[in-house]
């Protein structure tokens, strides 16, 4: 995989973390299935689907998968919890794999420019996923959703432009890397360039 980084003067960068700093989709997938059947869920979790919805906080995941396939479910907080319990259970079995030219990228800039993650992920299924790829040393400033006002996750940019006022960057200023539409329409949202990391390939 080859990164089209654009011609520019950035002085901050900021990376989503599942698929695009780390390849955990596949395994964010298998624990959604799981959550799901235990909702009612008889066929196969649409996977196209479930990749497009990339960067979304959980509980709209929840929500929206549930309505993609059909399912009542009375509590979408609790499902999410539920996939998220699954997620961290796999942590142990599944190894977490870097992608390689993203995170290359990522320290050779935080040698001399501030970096950042802003992820859909909640803390506490995030940061166990940051030290698990051996990226903890790297970053120090994480924005999660629980760090905006609620339902202000990506598409929106509200996550992006607290990334940026964290490591005191404009937000003209800031290059992002993202792996899914709505975190590319979040971030050029708040006024960033993108790189589309296609991490699926």
């Amino acid at each position: 995989m080859e990164l089209n980084i654009p011609a520019g003067d950035f002085d901050g960068y900021i990376f989503d973390l599942d698929g695009t700093l780390i390849d955990t989709m596949p395994v964010h997938y298998r624990a959604w299935s799981a959550a799901m059947r235990h909702q009612g869920l008889a066929g196969v979790l649409d996977e196209d689907y479930f990749y497009a919805l990339g960067g979304v906080p959980s509980l709209q995941v929840a929500a929206l998968l549930a309505e993609k396939h059909g399912l009542a479910i009375e509590s979408p907080d609790s499902v999410a919890e539920h996939k998220e319990e699954l997620y961290r259970e796999r942590l142990s079995s599944e190894a977490i794999a870097a992608i390689a030219p993203v995170v290359e990228f990522a320290r050779l800039m935080a040698k001399t420019h501030p970096v950042a993650i802003a992820t859909g992920g909640t803390p506490d299924v995030a940061l166990p996923s940051i030290q698990a790829a051996g990226l903890g040393d790297l970053f120090k400033v994480i924005v999660t959703p629980q760090d905006v006002a609620p339902g202000r996750g990506k598409p929106f940019p509200d996550m992006f432009l607290e990334a940026a006022r964290r490591i005191g960057v404009a937000p003209e200023k800031c290059l992002v890397f993202e792996d899914a539409e709505p975190g590319i329409r979040a971030a050029q949202a708040a006024g960033m360039t993108v790189v589309r990391v296609d991490s699926r390939r």
